[in-house]
């Protein structure tokens, strides 16, 4: 019977292969359609904060460096580069390349968007990364001018980049979308407005077509990118799919060729129903709860953040609800980071190792030493974005909060909507995932730093925890390090910053049409590597 169940599914696959309602693609093209989870909010590489968005701007812009089909550093604009021996001073040769409109990109379109992201009127929510740069923060602050940033173009195809300190991570920094160049010849004609269809220029593999709200982003391929002769997509249209079950029927159909997310607790299932289409993996990503320690007085007490943590049934959680391979997080950095400390060393919650049955009678009493109790529950609202993964993460936390005795609201909204909350602190608890924007441990540890701005959500602001990055970033030795960013982290987790609920797989839903689709747990997939068997 088994079998016959699974014939009769492999059946309904095929039927619904034969009536996929996709777009028209071109005679001779190849077109991938391609679920993309959340609508961006914006294609500026220097304004943009989802992974979602930088899904489809890396596509259509390139660093100094670029994703290789598993996600390292390979040479993207700048064919080769090098260091000074003090580490401060990075050499970038760029390679002969055009916009797509044909004007030539130069070492100044670099030095133009360095300085756009650190300007304070760009308000980049990443203008923290590229304060790494000489002067960046200062500039960031308005406390010096944008002919301070360290940048400058030593002639039309040199690039020189000075830092505050060595920064061991530059090369995998430089493909990140903050330290993207900006066309400068259409920026600085039409403002804002520049990344609108028929304005937006791009240097990358594609170039935007059209954009329609609530629809998709159609992106088609770039003659004039300078590797375009191994590019074998010539058309993509980008779908916003926050429902990961309509998205999964879609991929069934044929309708799209993968989506960037599966609800994970059907995982078993997809792997029989749909063999060979999940891909999974341990990522560089952790899902944690933000609390306003700003707004809201109660989560300012590390009592009252201490017990909702403990309250949380985080194994009941991964096993039982989530179900892909995702680990409890008693931690914020992921396992597989790079440039960290050895597993045995890594920071932990100091009462990780407690019976969960413990931790809630711990909750109890530390609620009620902080004066909560059922005369006076704790009222909370979690906002959260509506997709299925999260709503199961955040009823199960409201049942495992109502046993220790707090009161939580659910409150869930469009993906931009509850971003928008979370940047302007208009939340009681936030329920997100922090996805590594480079392989090391600051891309974690970095939030939390008191200057990074709007991305530490819960406001967490300690001078030793500053001082123990301040004290790594000007460390040579790698070992010494890792390890002054071990104590950070440890001493982030000793104060309840955060609530760390577990270690996110990458859950992506492939047709075995896609080609060129390399699994890692950095989880970047380029668009230009991919390609369809059997395409016209």
């Amino acid at each position: 019977m088994r079998i016959l169940a699974l014939l009769l599914a492999f059946a309904a696959l095929g039927a619904c292969q034969d009536t996929a309602r996709r777009p028209a693609c071109p005679a001779g093209e190849v077109c991938l359609e391609y679920g993309n989870n959340l609508e961006p909010a914006t294609l500026d590489p220097h304004k943009s904060n989802l992974v979602d968005e930088a899904t489809v701007i890396s596509d259509l812009m390139e660093g100094l460096t670029t994703d290789a089909p598993d996600g390292s550093p390979a040479p993207g604009a700048a064919l080769r580069w090098e260091t000074s021996p003090d580490g401060l001073t990075w050499t970038f040769h760029l390679r002969e390349a055009v916009w797509s409109d044909g004007t030539p990109v130069t070492a100044d379109d670099f030095v133009f968007g360095l300085r756009r992201v650190l300007d304070p009127k760009t308000a980049s929510i990443y203008a923290y990364l590229v304060a790494v740069v000489k002067n960046g923060q200062a500039v960031t602050e308005g406390k010096a001018p944008l002919e301070a940033v360290g940048v400058r173009a030593i002639d039309r195809l040199t690039l020189e980049i000075q830092l505050e300190h060595p920064v061991p991570y530059l090369l995998e920094l430089a493909k990140h979308q903050s330290f993207f160049p900006a066309p400068r010849h259409v920026v600085e004609r039409y403002g804002d407005d520049w990344v609108k269809p028929g304005r937006y220029v791009s240097n990358g593999a594609f170039k935007l077509e059209a954009w329609r709200l609530g629809d998709r982003i159609t992106v088609a391929k770039n003659p004039r990118f300078h590797d375009a002769a191994n590019v074998c997509i010539d058309r993509i249209n980008y779908y916003p799919t926050p429902d990961a079950i309509t998205a999964e029927r879609q991929v069934a159909r044929g309708e799209l060729d993968l989506n960037t997310r599966f609800q994970t607790n059907r995982f078993q299932r997809l792997q029989k129903t749909m063999p060979g289409y999940p891909h999974t993996g341990v990522g560089l990503a952790t899902a944690y709860m933000s609390l306003n320690t700003r707004d809201v007085p109660a989560l300012r007490d590390i009592r009252v953040r201490r017990a909702l943590s403990m309250g949380v049934d985080r194994e009941f959680i991964t096993t039982k609800l989530m179900r892909a391979g995702q680990a409890p997080a008693y931690a914020f950095v992921p396992p597989p980071i790079a440039n960290y400390v050895e597993s045995a060393k890594r920071p932990r919650l100091s009462w990780a190792s407690l019976p969960f049955a413990e931790r809630q009678a711990r909750a109890r009493a530390l609620l009620k030493e902080a004066g909560y109790g059922p005369e006076r529950p704790l009222r909370l609202t979690l906002t959260a974005a509506n997709n299925t993964n999260t709503l199961l993460l955040a009823e199960a936390t409201q049942a495992d909060w109502r046993a220790i005795g707090v009161e939580m609201t659910i409150e869930q909204n469009e993906g931009g909507i509850a971003f928008a909350a979370y940047r302007n602190r208009n939340f009681d608890v936030g329920s997100m995932q922090w996805i590594a924007d480079f392989n090391d441990p600051v891309t974690f540890l970095g939030l939390m730093h008191s200057a990074t701005g709007a991305q530490n959500y819960g406001d967490y602001k300690n001078p030793a925890y500053d001082a123990l990055l301040g004290a790594a970033d000007n460390e040579p030795d790698g070992a010494r390090r890792a390890a002054l960013l071990a104590r950070a982290e440890q001493l982030m987790l000793d104060e309840e910053a955060f609530i760390p609920m577990y270690f996110v797989v990458n859950s992506n839903l492939v047709s075995p049409r896609v080609t060129g689709w390399v699994d890692s747990a950095a989880n970047f997939h380029r668009a230009r590597y991919l390609c369809l068997k059997g395409a016209s």
